[in-house]
């Protein structure tokens, strides 16, 4: 593995256990023969139907869920191959945004408590200095000051996925897993969180693992595409040779359902 390469999948494999008609138990494979690698401070957008394995990969890849085979090497440790211990020493440096960021927020907290917890539960300084740390982070995703006492519940959907962010960001992770993370917003939102995002990798150096449906959104954010199919990646590339030259069916699928405003740019770079 390269020294500048953050993250490389080979050869991962997922396999459920189900219990099948008989009751007999049965495996079903979700993902199979997985490859890729992913450098610092880069984009890579996973684009594939629902069930194709996407957010299966997230989880792997976040130590949610163990591979059954493969390796995840991420700057330079097979992370599936680590204990229980050691993997907790590792997830703060990989932090996964979900589609509907109000599942993940406590309800009952202020904005600023919840950025703030991350910080506190790994122990890395007091009250007063995470409370500090946590309006910076807020200030920073364009979160208002006076809304820093409101819990979830009392912000736009937006706003709520911007403090996920700011969440995820509390604890300076390396790599950000975006799982259909501005799939639920509309068109407007979508476009300022997709630009916050390019902001935010711009001044951190961070390195975004982007999963979506959405074409669109992917050739706006991605430095490099890879479509995935039942389970497998179908076509990986950089982004301007993916949407120019499509190789593979379920590419042209996937850019045909897009709207045409977006497939009448696609003779050029998007980003």
């Amino acid at each position: 593995m390269s020294k500048e390469t953050l993250l490389c999948v080979n050869e991962v494999t997922k396999r459920f256990k189900v219990k099948g008609p008989a009751g007999a138990a049965a495996e079903v494979p979700a993902l199979s023969g997985i490859s890729f690698s992913l450098s610092p401070q880069r984009t890579l957008a996973l684009v594939g139907e629902s069930g194709s394995g996407k957010s299966t990969l997230a989880q792997c890849i976040a130590g949610l869920e163990r591979v059954t085979s493969g390796e995840i090497f991420f700057a330079g440790r097979d992370i599936a191959a680590l204990g229980e211990t050691q993997l907790r020493r590792v997830r703060p440096q990989i932090q996964l945004i979900f589609q509907d960021p109000a599942n993940s927020l406590n309800p009952r907290w202020s904005a600023l408590e919840i950025v703030s917890e991350p910080l506190l539960i790994q122990r890395r300084c007091n009250k007063s200095e995470a409370s500090g740390k946590a309006c910076e982070l807020l200030k920073r995703v364009a979160i208002p000051t006076g809304k820093l006492g409101q819990s979830p519940g009392e912000f736009s959907g937006g706003q709520r996925q911007r403090l996920a962010i700011a969440r995820a960001l509390s604890l300076e992770p390396k790599l950000l897993i975006l799982d259909e993370a501005l799939s639920a917003l509309d068109c407007s939102a979508q476009s300022q969180i997709a630009n916050l995002l390019l902001e935010l990798q711009a001044s951190l150096g961070l390195t975004y693992l982007f999963i979506t449906h959405d074409f669109a959104l992917a050739a706006h954010l991605a430095d490099e595409i890879a479509v995935m199919d039942r389970g497998r990646i179908a076509e990986i590339g950089e982004t301007e040779s993916i949407l120019r030259a499509p190789q593979q069916e379920i590419t042209r699928r996937l850019l045909a359902a897009v709207p045409k405003p977006f497939s009448a740019r696609q003779d050029s770079q998007v980003r």
